[in-house]
């Protein structure tokens, strides 16, 4: 009976909550809002990737059909296809498909599309859903038109393609450099809807497309009952330099890779953002329990134990941190919803391209999400509920002053302690290949800084203090908030949590975009560029398109390129093995290098590898390596250089040795340099008359300013949920700045009372309310200042290069610094006299009656 008479009851604990809620309605708000952010952001990044991958996956099984294994060409070109009779004939397999595929466009459409040349008999067997099925021209299928399979220039196509198309019309195909006129024989019923495929039979595929002799790939199905490692390390074993084995696990991994770093990071800043919002819940509990010391030193009178005291506080944000995880998990279903519509499920990034994925709800996501808001609630009140049950309560019910004696010093050790555990995390390395220890550092860090807060705000205020002030609410003010240091740190926790947030992001992203612009300009140099609009891979200028071009009146110069994929692991996505007009003695001359070039070895081929090839292969200048082309050759690595392009990593060759190692002439891109006095508009128009005409139609001219508007435009797109946190962390400062200082001062009540009783003036202690809110906010905006710096270099130097393997020089956005210093000083000021005016409303002699 003891006990139950020690526990307030379940309507007196709803009484207290929902009175508490109801005064400070705003304070309760934005800690609840804080945390759907965070949820709902992690929430959100979770769904469009699930749902991303879900539809790569199934547009791989598409292609692939029932295919065990898979043998495929390490590049474009393929392999000899000599290897087919061979890997059919190995044991253990049943059933070898040979397979042309290309990467391809229609002609006068801009969006690529992949083309498959099969052997029928030996794909009705592995991959049924790439058959075709005849049609005539009246769209009517019947047996007759059955021989069009065959026709060497039938090609069927998938829903998508034939779109406001028909049976028996022609489509013009651009592939591998070649462009053939084929006629519409029917459709691919198995292909999923958003897919962009076109299949013909093989053999016309390689005659019409200048792929006789080669196969991109072989689809193997094993016999039943077949050792499978066994026979994996048989086929192995028979495999060329350019040709390697394939397992659908191995490309669930490759697809996976590639956005794996993206959304791990996204998923972290959503985490980090939630972890604001535990840092609010923090600073609204702490600031509830402070104004209810009293009340909770009463309920200790009338009987209430210490656990129901701490009980009570616990339920009071487990119910915050329930309600904005559920508002959290709404949102980013919604969020979700929307970015699949308008974005695809690139995220923004660029990844995942074509049909637009189907969003797919994940219940266990969702649950975790839940979980981890309603955890920072808790956490996040933890302090203040033992806060409350310490307090004693005949001191409490006579003291609403701070925690803390005045006399006594901040301790600064657990702050400390907290910092060089997070820079120590930071010169960890990744784990598995994610910086997960990088955000483990910035996390310790916003911890460490929030702790040292008392400290901090004890120390910036002690020269202040210590001076003689003649304005006597400037110097009430200062007294006041030197004397009482742990109220300065609730008002401060969720200022500095959301600043240096919101500081580390932007000072990244200034940072990277700034990098980025100069290395534009180191890359773009010439005064017009030539580029193909639609796959590389699918058009390319012969050496004699190249030279008409070069002959063009007004051009002093041109350089040709060429990229394409290069898989140097089953596991990886492709690296870009690139062609570029450079010399070996200068290659700093169109490449940005990171140190000097080395020369290599007589005899040596020399590559030189980007920034994110280096870090994802352990290359290192000097070093000899074997490229998986003709015949895995060995080259010399003689440079590293920038490159903000390709995450998965490039190896650029002198046009010459990619010719010669490559076999590949064609060339896709070029860049001119004008004569003097030439007009850019008249060379355009001829070297445009001088493509050939099934090429100028969907090629584009394009200034350095052009593609640099562009690129940036992409990078901006890009970051955009990154831009949406920046401002998500803005707007939640202002708020919990706005809900912590006017909790603090309504709470003061009393205190203004007893400053009216002896002589002090309204407008005084609205000036000092003033001071003391923006003295606050200039604290705060130091300290999340200093901490999101430092949390930017662990974003720049740690994340950045462990994540997407390169690195870039600091940008200070200072025009932003200078917007948010201001914005949360005046947010401080503001509210403080605001929310003073009402507390002074309030009669001197009813606000201090208690103590008489």
């Amino acid at each position: 009976m003891a006990a139950d008479a020690a526990r307030p009851s379940l309507a007196a604990l709803s009484w207290l909550i929902l009175g508490e809620w109801r005064s400070q309605p705003v304070r309760v708000l934005t800690a609840a809002l804080a945390i759907a952010v965070g949820v709902a952001l992690g929430f959100a990044v979770h769904l469009i990737n699930a749902s991303a991958l879900d539809e790569f996956s199934r547009a791989i099984s598409t292609v692939n059909g029932d295919a065990d294994l898979q043998v495929q060409g390490v590049t474009n070109a393929g392999f000899d296809e000599a290897l087919y009779p061979r890997l059919a004939r190995a044991p253990g397999v049943a059933t070898a498909s040979p397979v042309i595929q290309l990467t391809g466009a229609v002609d006068g459409q801009s969006d690529g599309l992949t083309l498959i040349g099969l052997d029928i008999f030996r794909a009705a067997a592995v991959t049924p859903n790439l058959l075709g099925r005849p049609q005539a021209a009246d769209g009517q299928a019947g047996f007759g038109d059955a021989g069009a399979v065959f026709d060497e220039s039938a090609v069927f196509l998938s829903p998508a393609l034939m779109a406001g198309r028909a049976p028996g019309q022609g489509i013009t195909l651009s592939a591998g450099g070649r462009t053939a006129r084929l006629t519409i024989a029917g459709v691919l019923p198995g292909v999923r809807e958003g897919r962009r495929i076109a299949v013909m039979d093989i053999a016309a595929a390689q005659w019409r497309f200048g792929r006789l002799g080669r196969l991109q790939r072989i689809d193997l199905k094993l016999a039943e009952g077949a050792d499978r490692d066994r026979t994996r390390a048989a086929i192995a074993a028979l495999l060329p330099a350019d040709a390697e084995l394939v397992t659908r696990e191995s490309q669930t991994r490759r697809s996976d890779s590639l956005s794996r770093a993206y959304r791990v990071n996204l998923n972290m800043l959503a985490l980090m953002a939630l972890l604001t919002g535990g840092f609010l819940v923090f600073s609204a509990q702490s600031l509830s329990v402070a104004r209810r010391r009293a009340q909770f030193a009463l309920l200790r009178v009338l009987g209430s134990n210490r656990r129901a005291l701490m009980t009570q506080v616990l339920i009071e944000g487990g119910v915050v941190g329930a309600a904005g995880s559920g508002l959290g998990l709404g949102l980013g279903l919604l969020l979700a919803d929307v970015a699949l519509r308008l974005l695809g499920g690139d995220l923004g990034g660029g990844y995942f391209q074509g049909a637009r994925p189907t969003l797919v709800f994940a219940p266990v996501a969702a649950a975790v999400f839940f979980a981890l808001g309603l955890g920072c609630a808790l956490v996040g009140s933890l302090a203040p509920a033992r806060e409350a049950a310490r307090a004693q309560p005949a001191v409490a019910l006579k003291n609403a002053g701070d925690a803390i004696d005045p006399s006594a010093r901040p301790r600064i050790l657990p702050a400390l302690i907290l910092l060089l555990m997070g820079g120590a995390c930071a010169f960890a390395p990744a784990i598995g290949g994610l910086p997960l220890l990088g955000y483990v550092s910035m996390a310790l860090l916003l911890a460490g800084g929030v702790a040292a807060m008392p400290w901090l705000a004890r120390a910036l205020l002690t020269p202040l203090q210590a001076r003689t002030i003649r304005s006597p609410a400037a110097e009430l003010a200062v007294r006041r908030l030197w004397g009482a240091p742990s109220q300065a740190a609730v008002a401060l926790c969720g200022i500095v949590a959301s600043t240096s947030l919101m500081i580390a992001m932007a000072v990244m992203v200034s940072s990277f975009r700034g990098s980025v612009d100069d290395w534009l300009g180191q890359v773009l140099p010439d005064d017009l560029y030539i580029r193909y609009e639609g796959p590389s891979e699918a058009a390319g200028l012969d050496p004699a398109a190249q030279a008409r071009l070069a002959a063009v009146p007004g051009v002093a110069a041109i350089h040709f390129t060429r990229s394409q994929p290069l898989r140097l692991s089953p596991d990886a996505p492709p690296a870009a093995l690139v062609a570029q007009p450079i010399t070996r003695d200068d290659p700093g001359a169109r490449l940005p290098m990171i140190g000097a070039s080395r020369t290599p070895p007589p005899g040596m081929t020399p590559v030189w590898v980007s920034e994110p090839a280096a870090w994802l292969n352990h290359l290192k200048v000097g070093q000899v390596i074997r490229l998986p082309i003709a015949g895995g050759t060995p080259v010399f690595v003689a440079g590293v250089w920038r490159d903000y392009a390709r995450q998965n990593g490039a190896l650029v060759l002198t046009s010459e040795d990619y010719t010669r190692l490559t076999g590949d002439a064609l060339r896709a891109e070029a860049s001119v340099d004008l004569e003097p006095g030439a007009d850019l508009e008249q060379v355009s128009a001829a070297l445009k008359a001088a493509l050939p005409p099934e090429l100028a139609g969907r090629t584009r001219f394009a200034r350095p300013g052009q593609i640099r508007g562009i690129a940036l435009g992409l990078f901006d797109r890009s970051f955009a949920i990154t831009y949406v946190l920046e401002l998500v962390a803005i707007l939640v400062g202002l708020a919990g700045v706005a809900a912590t200082v006017s909790a603090q001062t309504l709470a003061r009540t009393k205190e203004f009372g007893m400053l009216r009783h002896i002589g002090v003036r309204k407008r005084q202690i609205t000036a000092m309310l003033a001071m003391e809110g923006a003295l606050l906010g200039a604290v705060g905006v130091a300290a999340g200042l200093t901490l999101g710096l430092i949390m930017s270099q662990v974003l720049i130097h740690v994340v950045n290069p462990q994540s997407f393997h390169w690195t870039m020089q600091t940008r200070l956005p200072w025009a932003l610094f200078a917007v948010v210093t201001l914005a949360l000083v005046a947010a401080s000021a503001g509210t403080a006299l605001l929310s003073g005016r009402r507390a002074l409303s309030v009669d001197a002699v009813r606000a201090v009656r208690e103590d008489w």
